[in-house]
């Protein structure tokens, strides 16, 4: 599998239509499962590095369609990593002390230290986003954010944070088959917020609203993956993919040690 074909090129016009959500690009679900063990293995030695190191700050974006599978590719995906160098935080809607700041305020309270890997399960794009679908601002307000995010990003890329954005793409009978398993399942029933059947009578709104935030918002810095989601296992096998082949780009090494080794006598 070639990441390349994922990745929203810059400059680039997204149109979903033009992306298969049921993709698996000649995968096995048995065989992906066993190359996502294998990078589980891999982001473990590398996040210890990059902790040691300390050069280098991971920040992954998971944004979907309500039931994309954000919370399923967290708990997959990162499966392999110490929790003590990994936080995940979701964006809700802002509090009124959040609402007295502008938009990323939150947002960058939020970015991981270098070290370490920080999730953001929704992110500063709900602001392009929801907000943008429900018209909770005016369209000359929620325009100019396409620009803060992309300096913002670029800020944070300048200061040793290496941002992957990923769209979890499924199609709109997935999303219905799930809703319906969920209301199927007595154990998945919490999952289920009336809300988000009325949501789905946007789904056109927010389909283009998702477009265009990756068309002006896929930066060769900061760039987003449109990662096929329809089948689980396939979507978990591409983003460990993703996230390691980036860590390794980073080209990580312990420290050398700041004493002498041999001078280290244990009595």
């Amino acid at each position: 599998m070639d990441n390349r074909k994922l990745i929203v090129k810059p400059g680039s016009k997204v149109k979903l239509a033009n992306h298969d959500a049921g993709a698996t690009h000649g995968y096995s679900k048995a065989k992906a499962l066993v190359e996502l063990q294998r990078h589980q293995a891999r982001m473990f030695e590398l996040q210890e590095v990059l902790y040691a190191e300390r050069k280098h700050a991971l920040l992954i974006v998971l944004q979907a369609i309500d039931a994309g599978g954000k919370d399923g590719t967290i708990r997959t995906v990162m499966r392999g990593v110490n929790p003590q160098g990994c936080s995940v935080t979701s964006f809700k809607a802002p509090n009124s002390e959040e609402l007295g700041h502008d938009f990323l305020w939150r947002v960058h309270k939020a970015i991981p230290i270098k070290g370490q890997i920080g999730i953001f399960n929704r992110s500063h794009y709900e602001d392009v986003l929801i907000v943008r679908v429900h018209e909770m601002v005016p369209k000359s307000l929620w325009s100019l954010r396409y620009a803060h995010i992309n300096d913002f990003e670029r800020m944070l890329t300048d200061h040793g944070v290496k941002i992957l954005k990923f769209f979890l793409h499924i199609s709109k009978d997935e999303q219905a088959r799930r809703f319906k398993a969920r209301l199927a399942d007595r154990d998945k029933l919490w999952k289920v917020n009336p809300i988000d059947f009325e949501e789905r009578k946007k789904w056109d709104d927010y389909v283009e609203a998702f477009e265009d935030a990756m068309t002006k918002c896929s930066t060769k810095s900061a760039p987003w993956y449109i990662i096929p989601s329809n089948k689980k296992w396939f979507r978990n096998l591409a983003i460990s993919r993703v996230i390691v082949e980036t860590l390794e780009g980073l080209k990580l090494e312990y420290p050398e040690p700041d004493f002498d080794p041999t001078a280290i006598k244990i009595v």
